[in-house]
């Protein structure tokens, strides 16, 4: 399962407006990092060993294998007094990814 809260979907929604090139966003296991390995986003397109999902209108894809081990996936948007980003969650024994509020999209 993958499950984008609904703050995260108007946050996606928001940075894809006037850009009609973007076929889909990516989750992915995004390497090193000031915690190490964590699930990550960005642009890309749907390749044939993807799981894709649709959410309100957006196309999501993770890769089939990765998708297997981590989820279900939860992908939301959170303010703290860190700063503001998408904090990706999973079954995988990774770090959660919103140490800061810089990634790909």
């Amino acid at each position: 399962m993958l499950e984008i809260t609904e703050k995260a979907s108007e946050m996606v929604k928001d940075f894809l407006k006037d850009r009609d090139d973007i076929q889909a966003i990516r989750i992915m296991l995004s390497q090193g990092g000031c915690s190490g390995p964590a699930l990550g986003m960005a642009v890309d397109e749907p390749h044939d060993n993807d799981q894709e999902f649709d959410d309100r209108g957006v196309k999501f894809v993770v890769e089939k294998s990765l998708y297997e081990r981590a989820k279900p996936i939860k992908v939301d948007y959170v303010n703290s007094e860190m700063g503001s980003g998408f904090d990706i969650t999973s079954n995988l024994p990774v770090q959660p990814s919103s140490c800061c509020s810089s990634c790909s999209c």
